[in-house]
């Protein structure tokens, strides 16, 4: 039995739905185990894509359970599509999907005052989908929030639901002077009231779950959404999301102890992205940014904007192992930088007085006006598409490897030459 916690090290988009797909054949259970429906995992099998925003990537394989752990906040609109085209796609979610009674749900008007807020941001925008997701975790904080668990058709029910739309309305009216039209409450109550009929048969104490499988001797996957550095306490703040996507972040969002988990996989790619605002210091501006942009097909799978691009950060990785307890290094999309003559390895920064420094610091002033400093390597213009042997790779492809791992101290596990499932060098079992 192993316990493995799988999440982005960089600033999300690296790869993770494709790899927790591809370890769910060793696990029994994955649980996801914060954020909303502002992520997206990519996972193609076969001719078919799957696009995946709650329901956890192991649900495409039929021995293994998908947990939606309390540390999300649910959309419950949005997780209903879900769950609807994936039983178009020939995915059946009964009796493998479950949702913890206690996740929170993202209403209507935390949609509204997600986009009011950014709209009247203007020049400070922080990048948010506009999904709700940052009101839905304020009034989880503030405990105002609404929970599975909370969900029934009784007079004091619709009366607190009452209560928190007219609330919000007030807000979106006075304070964010929002011009469109209000909520009715009266409406939202009979969705939520239909919403929890329709989710009902998957909602349990999900912690119940975790601890039987844990009795039963399964293996867990604990799945992150974002990256290492949206994380609400380690990121770049303020352009984070409102969770917690650091390691810790699996025990308080899965319901599990600390003591249970084995080992932690960083996934990070072979170079850098972004998508939205806020710090990116090895960001390129010039072909080589478009190129990378290019052939590693770099568009939000949840906005469709396009990421930022960059060279490789070992700086943030560095803070990443610390903070996380990385124990395993999954490097995605070394196939990207197939055509690439040389290749660039950020190795520390350097303010404008000359002060360096071997990770991203916290003041927001200072991040803008770092530079990177580089380690110049030689790229192996050859193709590395779909090599599925490590031995296989071209010479200078494994010493970029190599010279990653020996940068930041951790081995890495499994390298990615594609987006399928079977484009993958596995050389160390996570289980």
């Amino acid at each position: 039995m192993s316990n493995v916690i799988v999440l982005g090290s960089q600033w999300g988009d690296e790869g993770k739905g494709k790899i927790v797909d591809l370890l769910s054949e060793q696990a029994g259970t994955i649980i996801r185990f914060q954020g909303g429906n502002n992520a997206g995992h990519t996972v193609m099998v076969g001719d078919k894509t799957y696009i995946l925003h709650l329901v956890p990537s192991g649900i495409l394989h039929d021995d293994t359970k998908s947990v939606i752990g309390n540390g999300l906040v649910v959309d419950p609109k949005a997780l209903l599509k879900e769950i609807n085209d994936l039983k178009s796609m020939g995915i059946d979610c009964r009796g493998k999907l479950f949702i913890s009674d206690a996740a929170n749900l993202i209403m209507p008007y935390h949609k509204l005052l997600d986009g009011a807020r950014e709209a009247r941001r203007k020049g400070t925008k922080i990048g948010t989908t506009g999904r709700g997701i940052g009101p839905a975790y304020e009034d989880k904080v503030a405990r105002t929030g609404i929970r599975f668990a909370d969900i029934e058709d009784t007079p004091a029910f619709k009366e607190k639901v009452d209560l928190l739309v007219n609330d919000k309305n007030l807000i979106l009216k006075h304070v964010l002077e929002h011009s469109g039209p209000l909520l009715d409450s009266d409406q939202v109550y009979r969705e939520l009231i239909g919403f929890g009929k329709e989710l009902s048969p998957f909602v349990c104490d999900t912690s119940e779950l975790v601890a039987e499988e844990l009795k039963q001797g399964q293996n867990l996957l604990f799945e992150g959404a974002q990256g290492t550095f949206l994380d609400i306490d380690h990121g770049t703040y303020p352009f984070v999301t409102s969770s917690n996507t650091v390691a810790g972040g699996a025990c308080s969002g899965g319901g599990i102890g600390p003591t249970q988990i084995d080992r932690v996989a960083g996934i990070t790619k072979a170079y850098t992205t972004r998508v939205g605002e806020g710090p990116f210091p090895t960001e390129l501006f010039d072909e080589t940014g478009e190129l990378l942009a290019k052939e590693g097909h770099e568009f939000g799978a949840t906005t469709g904007r396009p990421r930022r691009c960059g060279w490789f950060d070992a700086c943030l990785l560095k803070k990443a192992i610390r903070v996380n307890g990385i124990t395993d290094l999954v490097v995605t999309k070394l196939d990207v930088l197939d055509k690439l003559e040389t290749i660039k390895i950020c190795t520390s920064y350097q303010d404008k007085a000359g002060n360096s420094y071997d990770s991203l610091p916290s003041k927001q002033s200072l991040q803008k006006e770092l530079t990177p400093v580089y380690e110049e390597v030689a790229g192996w213009k050859s193709r590395t598409s779909g090599i599925t042997a490590y031995d296989e790779l071209p010479e200078q492809a494994r010493k970029y490897i190599e010279r990653l791992e020996k940068i930041l101290g951790v081995p890495a596990c499994i390298v990615s030459t594609g987006p399928k499932r079977d484009e993958t060098i596995i050389r160390k079992s996570l289980f």
